[in-house]
């Protein structure tokens, strides 16, 4: 039997396969409240900036989580939601945001907010976050859960179309996989910007990072192999 599709999972390989990595994501909580984590260590995939791994400390994923499925918080894999979506593995989440290099005045569009969890994390690393997903359930969902992150807006939507009022944005960030690569979010990234999407089947997208040159055009650089539920609209 197939495993069920993840919003974000990564794809396991031999080692000797370049695609990917297999990868250890370690969490501790916090004495106190359970809302401190700890940031990866001894991971395969590599995350650079440090700011990426200081939010992982200050956002509990067990925030995000329905409440049977908070004690698992700190399981590197994909966790059900509910509407047949999936809250992405942790590890995937910070090599993601961390392709998209973002600073304290990066305007940040995330298509398939999900539970919300990388949404917090975009937060707190960027000056504004807006967040598109198709399931109005969710979207309400992740309303409460981000009630005091000033700097984040939700709405459900179309995640290819984008968010064109709000355009350009710095980064771009897609948690769903398509076989094409939206035209309105490529007008919509800022000269100079960076797109994360997977690109492909869902059983076998390849994660791309796209920048967009000073010219208009683009520059596509493979990551490596994952699997995501179809971008829907």
């Amino acid at each position: 039997m197939r495993a069920p599709y993840a919003r974000g999972a990564a794809r396991h390989t031999s080692r000797t396969r370049r695609d990917f990595l297999c990868t250890r994501f370690e969490v501790g909580v916090s004495p106190l409240v359970g809302r401190r984590y700890a940031v990866l260590v001894n991971t395969e995939l590599p995350v650079h900036d440090p700011r990426v791994r200081a939010a992982f400390d200050e956002v509990a994923r067990a925030d995000f989580l329905p409440d049977a499925l908070k004690s698992r918080a700190a399981e590197d894999r994909p966790l059900p939601i509910g509407f047949g979506q999936t809250a992405s593995q942790p590890s995937l989440i910070a090599f993601m945001v961390d392709q998209l290099a973002l600073t304290p005045t990066s305007r940040v569009l995330e298509v398939g907010s999900g539970s919300g969890y990388q949404t917090a994390i975009l937060s707190k690393l960027c000056d504004e976050v807006f967040a598109i997903d198709v399931m109005a359930p969710l979207v309400e969902r992740a309303q409460v859960a981000l009630a005091d992150y000033g700097n984040v807006h939700l709405r459900v939507g179309n995640g290819a179309a984008g968010w064109p009022e709000m355009a350009p944005f710095d980064a771009i960030v897609v948690c769903a996989a398509t076989a094409d690569i939206p035209k309105a979010l490529l007008e919509q990234l800022a000269v100079g910007g960076r797109l994360v999407i997977p690109f492909g089947p869902t059983e076998g997208a390849q994660l791309l990072r796209i920048e967009k040159r000073h010219d208009g055009s683009f520059k596509s650089v493979p990551l490596l192999g994952v699997r995501f539920v179809p971008l829907l609209d």
